[in-house]
């Protein structure tokens, strides 16, 4: 059966039409003004009209940002819409139609699915999931089973406190761990070596044109894969915070696999392996225990289309 994946961002809708195997057969795509909810609503309706049109579709899986009901329809709250108990399963289904099953997920529990059902997890039962990006999502799946919690809202890694007192998020808490392992931070910390440490910020200033209020996560990676020492020591501890905090989730959860995605992950080892240290440098009971690995993601920007779906499907 054939089932629509829809990944909801704040700017841009990206929508697919997804096999059994969680292979995208047809895409496409809608800009929307994420400041008009009736927008994203009908960018949403419009992109599922489109490949409905051509495919017989049995369910459609709608990836949002923020946190969805345990009833699978509604959005409770997003940051970056303005979207508060929206029904957006309800609304689409309206246009629709109620023969389709429709099934409403948090973006980062569709991305970590598909990283699980197809992706560097698919041999795994026990998995965490980490988005390291602007901010720093999670997904955890149990026993092969996807963790919603009570109220649906299960897995916001990012927002576990790590430091008392420390630096202030945007969640209205101090201290939160994306506040220290995400892109964000690796920005904000190379923006403040580059003022403490100039004569060794050479090579990221070049990068951001001479404007150190332009440098990008891009950029630190680009210069820690040419080998400039200062870049190298900023992912390295960028990694440090993902694998102490990972440490600090498997005394909890004990996944047997640790899966970093996001647009960070595309310094790979530069990353990885400072992180899987740090995990291990944390890690309760060494020695006398299993210890889980660590791979980057590799659904790319289309795990979110493909995790929705095969959610719906399922």
């Amino acid at each position: 059966m054939h089932a629509i994946g829809v990944d909801i961002g704040g700017t841009k809708i990206a929508a697919g039409v997804v096999d059994e195997d969680g292979r995208i057969i047809a895409k496409t795509r809608r800009d929307t003004d994420p400041r008009d909810s009736a927008s994203v609503d009908r960018g949403v309706i419009e992109a599922c009209q489109e490949l409905a049109s051509t495919y017989e579709i049995g369910a459609i899986g709608l990836a949002a940002p923020g946190f969805i009901g345990t009833d699978q329809a509604t959005v409770l709250f997003t940051p970056n819409l303005p979207w508060r108990e929206h029904p957006l399963r309800d609304i689409v289904a309206k246009e629709l139609g109620d023969e389709v099953k429709i099934v409403v997920a948090n973006d980062a529990n569709a991305a970590g699915w598909a990283e699980f059902r197809f992706g560097a997890a698919r041999d795994e039962q026990d998995m965490l999931l980490l988005t390291i990006g602007t901010g720093l999502g999670g997904a955890i799946v149990v026993n092969g089973e996807l963790v919603l919690g009570a109220w649906g809202v299960a897995a916001e890694v990012g927002h576990m406190r790590v430091v008392p007192g420390g630096h202030y998020c945007g969640c209205g808490h101090e201290g939160c761990w994306e506040q220290y392992a995400s892109g964000s931070a690796l920005v904000r910390d190379a923006q403040s070596a580059l003022i403490t440490e100039p004569a060794r910020g050479t090579r990221l200033l070049e990068l951001a044109g001479g404007d150190a209020d332009a440098l990008t996560g891009p950029h630190v990676t680009q210069a820690a894969q040419e080998g400039d020492p200062l870049a190298v020591e900023l992912l390295a501890e960028l990694g440090r915070w993902i694998g102490e905090g990972s440490a600090s989730v498997a005394a909890l959860l004990d996944p047997s696999i640790v899966v970093i995605g996001g647009g960070v992950s595309a310094a790979g080892d530069l990353l990885l392996a400072p992180a899987r240290r740090a995990f291990l440098d944390q890690l309760s009971a060494r020695g006398h225990r299993p210890e889980a690995t660590f791979a980057l993601a590799s659904m790319g920007n289309d795990a979110g289309i493909v995790g929705a779906a095969d959610l719906a499907r399922r």
